[in-house]
């Protein structure tokens, strides 16, 4: 959520300034605003709504200057207006912010009685305030920051412009990622790798505390104790490239499609191909040892870690506990020891995720982490590093970082198996064979596109519909009922099959499409029998299923939408294209924001 781009350059920084800001777009946003710094002016241009408002108010107003920070606004505190748009200035400097000030409630009400006034609804003007009133006291840039920050409890990625140093700019960082990028004669400040991409190649990572003022020929980092430090420079690979969206309608779309690809990316790193057998990364301590797993996550990592769960309990009869990570810490779980607390985020940035794993730490537990950005605070943090492979995911709807998760929850639940005596090599062998036909049978499950768009007209009219899912395609059912909501703002819900008599089944009319996933096998008959006592009572059926399944039960349905037959591990991440797509046409006929959903940010860096 929210996005942030500072330059110290040679020639004028607003055009880039902007380029960088739709590089994150994907973050999720509301308004967005642009301040530079020239000729002893802060120049200051903000828009709600897109882009495309802050672009036009430029072409009416430039903003000349070599030196600028911007910034795209998810509203917390306060609607989304020009007026809590960032950059929030005064007088004497500006700034943005991504995150939020817990106590700018105490901090403001002692500003307004020393005098300050306020133009905006937002926590970030306290700050803004809190270091003006240091400058104006004869502070140096440098000291206002040291003063300032150890007032603020909360999460915060902050850049800073000052009208009387041109040639500057500050960044701190606590809770909130923030990167520093060092060009030919220019700096940068970025929310992520991504927003530097077309600047520079050559990164570094603030650490939690860390400030940094740079100019065009140097950066000078601090910890939290004001102690100069340095950080180690690295080739970030990201490219601009990646964000393009090439022949496809929208970035979801690239994505879904891209799962083959990414999928067999990742499995590469967790496949020996010489014996078929399952390798992770390097770590110090004894799988065998592990007595219990906690799986903590949000969103659609949550349900990536509902399909780990049964795959840890079933392979390696290892006791699994999963949890979402906003609600994680608040019930005080008990940690005993010898525990593995495993963490799934896309970003490795998401607070709720973070301050959980930081719990953990403390209690003692072993740290494994299943994330998409090897470079962020949670990668940081871990024993047990587990990246995904997928690439920048830039549509806000996670898809394949979600079947990339997979992938590597399942060679974790086998090789923990392995260890734990409880999968053999021949086994071993079996499975490493299901997961390398994983990429062939998204393919083939892609294959079926043109169908599945050609029924979306069918779902979109509804006002709520419902998924079914057994086993491991419970969780299934959920991340499709999130995907319709988060891109249609259908009202859509997931269920358990066999928990629809016990309440939901109240809700079954002719107007209710339900979605039913059920797979040929052993749970496949009680899945039908469910999906009978729907249609008894005037539900239309989708049935998404193998030709096995559709020949047996697809009769009378509403549509039905074949997937290839494959083995109980991999459908999960098979059956995870048709709900993807599904949400995507559907949304597709409605015209909603497919990329950008309403109210919805990428990555959730706010509690």
């Amino acid at each position: 959520m929210c996005g942030i781009i500072g330059i110290v350059g040679k020639g004028q920084v607003a055009d880039r300034l902007v380029d960088g800001l739709k590089r994150m777009e994907y973050r999720g946003y509301d308004s967005a605003g642009v301040c530079t710094v020239d000729n002893g002016q802060l120049i200051r241009r903000r828009a709600p709504g897109k882009l495309m408002h802050l672009v036009a108010e430029l072409a009416r107003d430039p903003a000349p200057g070599t030196t600028g920070i911007a910034h795209t606004r998810w509203a917390t505190h306060g609607a989304p207006t020009a007026a809590n748009a960032h950059p929030h200035a005064t007088a004497s400097l500006a700034l943005v912010h991504n995150g939020i000030i817990e106590n700018f409630r105490q901090l403001k009400d002692a500003l307004a009685a020393r005098g300050r006034t306020f133009e905006s609804e937002t926590d970030t003007e306290v700050v803004a305030h809190l270091l003006s009133e240091q400058v104006e006291n004869g502070q140096s840039p440098e000291q206002a920051v040291k003063a300032v920050l150890p007032q603020l409890r909360g999460a915060f990625a902050l850049a800073i412009a000052f009208r009387d140093h041109p040639g500057m700019l500050i960044g701190a960082r606590l809770g909130s990622p923030l990167v520093l990028g060092y060009g030919d004669g220019e700096t940068y400040l970025g929310s992520d790798a991504l927003a530097l991409a077309p600047l520079t190649q050559q990164i570094s990572y603030l650490d939690e505390g860390d400030w940094v003022v740079i100019t065009q020929e140097r950066a000078q980092i601090f910890d939290a104790a004001n102690n100069a430090v340095t950080r180690e420079v690295t080739t970030s690979g990201a490219s601009a490239a990646e964000i393009e969206k090439g022949n496809y309608r929208h970035f979801m779309q690239k994505e879904i499609f891209e799962q083959p690809t990414v999928v067999a990316q990742t499995l590469r790193s967790y496949i020996r191909q010489v014996d078929q057998s399952v390798a992770l990364p390097q770590f110090d301590f004894d799988l065998s040892s592990i007595n219990r797993v906690t799986i903590v996550a949000c969103g659609t990592s949550f349900y990536a870690g509902m399909v780990a769960k049964y795959w840890f309990e079933q392979f390696a009869r290892l006791p699994a506990d999963i949890d979402f990570a906003s609600e994680f810490r608040y019930r005080e779980p008990v940690m005993e020891p010898g525990g593995l607390a495993l963490f799934i985020s896309q970003s490795g940035e998401t607070a709720d995720t973070l301050a959980a794993l930081r719990h953990c730490k403390a209690q003692g537990q072993t740290i494994a982490v299943v994330v998409n950005v090897p470079t962020s605070s949670m990668a940081r943090e871990a024993d047990l590093l587990l990246p995904t492979h997928a690439g920048p995911e830039i549509g806000v709807a996670s898809t394949k970082a979600f079947t990339c998760q997979l992938a590597v929850l399942a060679a974790l639940a086998a090789h923990m198996a392995v260890k734990r005596g409880r999968m053999d090599r021949a086994e071993e062998n079996e499975v490493v064979k299901h997961l390398l036909e994983a990429p062939a049978s998204l393919n083939a499950a892609l294959a079926h596109d043109d169908e599945i768009a050609a029924m979306a007209h069918l779902i979109a009219p509804a006002r709520d519909v419902l998924y079914l899912g057994r086993g491991q395609d419970y969780p299934l059912a959920l991340e499709g009922a999130l995907k319709l909501k988060e891109i249609s703002y259908i009202h859509a819900e997931g269920y358990a099959s066999g928990e629809m008599k016990h309440g939901p089944i109240a809700l079954i009319d002719e107007a209710v499409p339900v979605i039913v996933l059920a797979p040929s096998g052993p749970l496949f008959e009680k899945t039908v029998s469910n999906m009978q006592e729907v249609r008894a009572r005037g539900g239309k059926v989708v049935l998404i299923s193998d030709h096995e399944g559709i020949e047996e039960a697809g009769e009378g349905c509403l549509a039905t939408i074949e997937m290839p037959k494959v083995h109980p591990l991999i459908a999960p991440l098979v059956y995870a294209v048709p709900v993807q797509l599904l949400a995507y046409h559907v949304a597709c006929v409605k015209g909603t924001d497919v990329d950008q959903p309403r109210n919805l940010a990428k990555s959730v860096t706010v509690e």
